[in-house]
């Protein structure tokens, strides 16, 4: 298990089990340095069991975003109930550190597959990861991130994408 899998793992276990949240580690790798977006999805038996995360960074540094957002998504996601210590064994992690958004111009530079999109109408935002399963064409994308914005579906959005690195 790759060590940022290992971070988040170990944050929402010693949460869940004492409702302490650990400090970043001392010796921290390249990954967990600097700041950047970061989204921790959970899952049980293959099924999505919560997802949270920050699209720009609101920590000091990529592994405090990691134990804050494996916390939230552990525990706050409005979709889910509180994983429960008895469900700990069960769970699968992965997390995605994101690349800073940039603006789209056209919609033949999104490709599902290798980038993220957020959409933007007024103040609401909906955010998708990229190679998302049953997620395949530029249209699904949108229409899903608009959805998760309570955005219409013909309103017209800004279009901002970015790349992630996916641990699990």
């Amino acid at each position: 298990m790759h060590p940022v899998v290992i971070l988040a793992k170990k944050s929402i276990e010693e949460y869940i089990k004492t409702g302490k949240i650990i400090d970043p580690p001392e010796d921290t790798p390249h990954e967990m340095k600097g700041q950047a977006g970061v989204f921790v999805s959970l899952k049980k038996k293959g099924q999505l069991r919560g997802c949270i995360g920050t699209f720009m960074p609101a920590y000091e540094s990529v592994a405090k975003e990691i134990i804050m957002n494996a916390i939230a998504a552990a525990t706050r996601d409005p979709r889910f109930p509180p994983v429960r210590e008895s469900e700990i064994n069960e769970i699968t992690y992965s997390v995605d550190i994101l690349s800073a958004p940039e603006k789209v111009n056209h919609l033949n530079e999104l490709d599902p597959k290798k980038y993220g999109i957020i959409v933007i109408s007024g103040i609401k935002k909906g955010l998708l990861l990229p190679d998302l399963e049953g997620v395949n064409t530029i249209e699904e994308q949108i229409n899903i991130a608009k959805m998760k914005a309570g955005i219409n579906h013909n309103e017209s959005v800004d279009i901002y994408r970015f790349e992630v690195r996916r641990y699990k």
